[in-house]
C-alpha cells in the first residue's frame, strides 16, 4: 500500500485553496488601501496644479495665491 501524504494541496486541495484565498484576500486589501492613499495625494496635487494655473493666468493675485497655497500645504 502506498502512503499518500498531506502536502500543501493534500486532503482534496481544500486546505491549499483556503490558503490561496486568504493570501489573495490580503493582497487585494493591501492594494485597495494603497489605491485610496494615492488618490488622496493625487487630489491634493491636482488642487495645487489648478492653483498654479489660475495664478499663471492672472486670475488671482500674489496674496491670494500664497494664502491658498499655505492652506493646501497644511
Amino acid at each position: 500500500m502506498m502512503y499518500r501524504g498531506f502536502g500543501m494541496f493534500g486532503g482534496g486541495g481544500i486546505v491549499g485553496l483556503v490558503l490561496i484565498a486568504i493570501v489573495a484576500f490580503f493582497a487585494y486589501k493591501y492594494l485597495h488601501d494603497n489605491k485610496n492613499v494615492s488618490d488622496t495625494f493625487r487630489k491634493k496635487d491636482n488642487a495645487l496644479d489648478i492653483l498654479n494655473e489660475r495664478y499663471a493666468k492672472g486670475e488671482i493675485d500674489d496674496e491670494e495665491f500664497n494664502k491658498r497655497k499655505k492652506t493646501l500645504n497644511d
